[in-house]
């Protein structure tokens, strides 16, 4: 399993709850040097992927959607891949070129040798057995529903990642409908309603 540090793990579920799938904004304290090592260290390991689009927008702190430009001016943006939501335990759908926007969309260019999005059919999200994922989904329709305390010991996610990949895999992705409910000697206890 890959380990991450809370910012990797934390910059990751953003972006895995973002529909375009865009790291950025990255969380306000993480700013300068430190930025660039964390984003470094994600790219390396291939959780991250650069794309580069066809906009000369220029890079802008205050929007904060916009990586860096290329030599040529267009502009680079950085999103989650496949291995990126592998990472946080999101099953990833069929290819890792999730496309960003950068407020006024600039819109990547497709490789030469692939269909664009709109040749292709969408791929139905497939549940892989054995995942921190599919635990999460086993946990959660137990008639006795679980606690994010609960969810964080069988998973070993951070309370955070637990919040996350309920709103953004199960209900975003999934399109699963979680409740919850306060119980007396538990806590909140959540639910996914049939």
């Amino acid at each position: 399993m890959t380990q991450l540090s809370d910012t990797q793990a934390v910059i990751l579920s953003a972006a895995a709850q973002r529909d375009d799938g865009n790291i950025l904004p990255l969380p306000g304290s993480l700013r300068g040097g430190a930025a660039v090592k964390v984003v470094g260290a994600l790219l390396s390991r291939g959780l991250i992927a650069e794309t580069v689009t066809d906009s000369q927008t220029k890079a802008d702190a205050a929007l904060n959607r916009i990586w860096r430009n290329d030599e040529d001016g267009r502009a680079i943006l950085l999103h989650i891949t496949d291995a990126g939501l592998a990472a946080i335990g999101i099953e990833p759908e069929g290819s890792d070129t999730a496309l960003t926007s950068a407020n006024e969309t600039p819109h990547a260019e497709a490789p030469q040798d692939t269909p664009r999005e709109s040749d292709t059919a969408p791929k139905p999200r497939t549940r892989r057995e054995g995942t921190k994922q599919a635990s999460l989904i086993a946990m959660l329709r137990a008639p006795e529903g679980a606690t994010i305390e609960e969810i964080m010991a069988a998973t070993g996610w951070q309370s955070h990642t637990v919040r996350g990949a309920m709103a953004g895999a199960l209900k975003k992705k999934l399109g699963l409908t979680v409740t919850s409910e306060k119980v007396a000697d538990r806590g909140r206890v959540y639910h996914i309603a049939d």
